[in-house]
């Protein structure tokens, strides 16, 4: 039997931990035999030592021990594809990517999470269509994928419980941004999904969790390393996240933008990294075509129209109602006029974020409800050039204080100038 103080001062020194003594701690923190302040402890030696690539291979390997994986492959008879994002403010991606993908028939099978904070979380946003179920049974799941080509539901509650608990520990003792504890516990619920090849969008940037590149670029490749080992194929995409992704931020909101992209009809950075992200998620498939034709077969589903109706079969698969008329939407929408002419400079994540947050959109704690009809679209985004007069952004509110003070949020997030800034692509880097 292992003890727990030993590893902690041994890691605490610098020192490597083997893979039987991690699987050995996480097991036993699964199993109330390791209390929360040896792991707390353990956290934060972890913080400030790190983990060698092969510690942070086993750490996850041992997450996953907690509990039995899924084997969508057997279970299908296909490689299945799934994408991660690491959060940010508008990113609605998975809505508008999984119809797509099966549309060029692929299967895509993905297990998402909720939004705390400024950042939204999918299946909030799934939720703000009318009878949709976010909670489905493993052979539902399956059955679901099997026939409707796609599903994004829920996380199980044991899919690597070791890392939900952990995870939860993490947040409150500030270790969080420790990149081999993000890696393990991103890649040890993808592993565990079941999923062969993943496509991770790792935001870089105000509204996101890394702020600088270099940072962006640690993470993913630790993430790399880690689907390298699993066998897994895996690619990284580092995207901007210094404004808002597309111009809806809100859970309906971002639903209809979802459907308008679906419909060729999105805005120009929503629809390059929805097609970015298709194109890579296709050449890593069974398909046999690479990123090119990929970007192509993408390009054609949302053509011709067999995207959206992927959209449809999936929703109804799922409980809901497709029809975009059946959207909840706000009592008081009034718009943010620019006070002087000018480009948009920077348009900051965070504070639209916040804004969206403060209407209703978001939660400040776990147990917050929320509002999926309010939330904000930004008309004007960096690089565009607006009039004295002329709206930057539409507010949808409940009442005409909230909007009030979001209009007073959001004046605050827009920075015009007489210069148009430097252009910026939303694919900030490929990483495979």
């Amino acid at each position: 039997m292992i003890r727990p103080a030993e590893l902690i001062e041994r890691k605490r020194d610098g020192g490597e931990l083997t893979a039987q003594e991690l699987e050995e701690l996480m097991l036993g923190y699964a199993r109330d035999e390791v209390p929360d302040y040896q792991l707390a402890a353990f956290c934060m030696a972890v913080f400030f030592r790190g983990l060698t690539s092969a510690e942070t291979y086993s750490l996850a390997e041992a997450m996953i021990k907690t509990r039995d994986t899924d084997d969508l492959r057997s279970a299908l008879g296909r490689k299945v594809v799934d994408k991660h994002s690491t959060g940010g403010v508008g990113d609605k991606t998975s809505i508008a990517i999984g119809p797509i993908v099966a549309a060029c028939g692929v299967p895509f099978a993905k297990m998402s999470g909720r939004g705390l904070g400024h950042t939204g979380g999918t299946l909030d946003k799934l939720e703000s269509i009318p009878g949709f179920r976010v909670e489905l049974s493993t052979d539902e799941f399956v059955a679901q994928v099997r026939e409707a080509g796609m599903a994004i539901i829920g996380a199980s509650t044991n899919l690597v419980p070791a890392d939900k608990r952990l995870y939860a520990l993490r947040d409150v003792t500030a270790t969080v941004d420790s990149y081999s504890l993000i890696a393990a516990s991103i890649m040890s619920k993808k592993i565990a999904g079941g999923a062969e090849a993943i496509v991770i969008d790792a935001k870089v940037g105000d509204g996101a969790f890394m702020k600088s590149l270099p940072d962006a670029q640690e993470l993913a490749e630790a993430m790399l390393d880690l689907g390298r080992r699993a066998g897994l194929e895996v690619v990284c995409l580092l995207t901007d996240m210094d404004q808002p992704l597309g111009r809806a931020v809100g859970n309906a909101l971002e639903i209809r933008e979802a459907i308008a992209t679906l419909r060729g009809e999105g805005p120009p950075d929503f629809v390059e990294l929805v097609l970015s992200a298709c194109s890579h998620l296709l050449a890593v498939s069974d398909l046999g075509v690479d990123d090119a034709e990929g970007r192509r077969r993408a390009e054609q589903a949302i053509a011709d129209g067999s995207a959206f109706e992927a959209y449809e079969r999936w929703i109804r698969a799922q409980g809901g109602d497709p029809d975009e008329a059946a959207l909840p939407q706000a009592s008081v929408v009034r718009e943010l006029s620019a006070d002087r002419g000018g480009y948009v400079a920077e348009l900051g994540a965070v504070r639209v974020g916040q804004a969206a947050l403060h209407l209703g959109a978001g939660r400040r704690a776990k147990e917050d409800e929320i509002d999926h009809t309010v939330g904000v679209v930004c008309l004007a985004k960096r690089g565009d050039r607006v009039a004295a007069g002329e709206p930057l952004a539409e507010i949808h509110a409940q009442t005409e204080e909230a909007a009030a003070e979001a209009a007073r949020e959001l004046a605050a997030a827009y920075e015009l100038a007489d210069e148009p800034p430097r252009e910026r692509p939303v694919v900030l880097d490929v990483l495979a």
